[in-house]
């Protein structure tokens, strides 16, 4: 009979912790995602995995309050207290969508004291996208 290999960490007792906590992350990617009806800010590492999110609607702001740059300032500085915490220092910015919370979410990631290495804006440009549907009656 073949001798059993010993485990090395295993992870029978459950989980092992935390990981978002344990994770120190020197520089990150923010990405502002800013429709009209809502915005959305994401913190994630170099890597693309996300370490931190908040959006206005999960702020308590509803309705048509989820639009105002208010709300979209008050996501930003939440998505972001949190990754300050764990240490991060340097960021790049993503903004993308046409919405009001644009301006309002980018002052409130400067105030908040992380450096910031650039601001690019990828809103997704159609370059003379998709074929219209056909004329319903002549």
């Amino acid at each position: 009979m073949a001798k059993a290999i010993p485990r090395i960490g295993s992870r029978r007792n459950g989980r092992i912790g935390s990981r978002k906590s344990a994770r120190r992350i020197p520089k990150g990617v923010i990405h502002v995602q800013a429709s009209f009806n809502n915005t959305i800010v994401t913190v994630t590492d170099v890597r693309g995995r996300v370490v931190s999110w908040s959006s206005a609607g999960t702020c308590g702001f509803k309705g048509t309050r989820r639009g105002t740059p208010f709300a979209a300032q008050t996501a930003a500085g939440n998505a972001i207290r949190t990754v300050v915490d764990q240490g991060m220092q340097r960021a790049e910015v993503m903004i993308k969508g046409p919405g009001l919370g644009r301006d309002a979410a980018l002052r409130a990631i400067r105030r908040s004291g992380i450096l910031l290495t650039f601001v690019r804006d990828v809103t997704p440009m159609p370059h003379n996208g998709c074929r219209p549907p056909k004329k319903r009656r002549v």
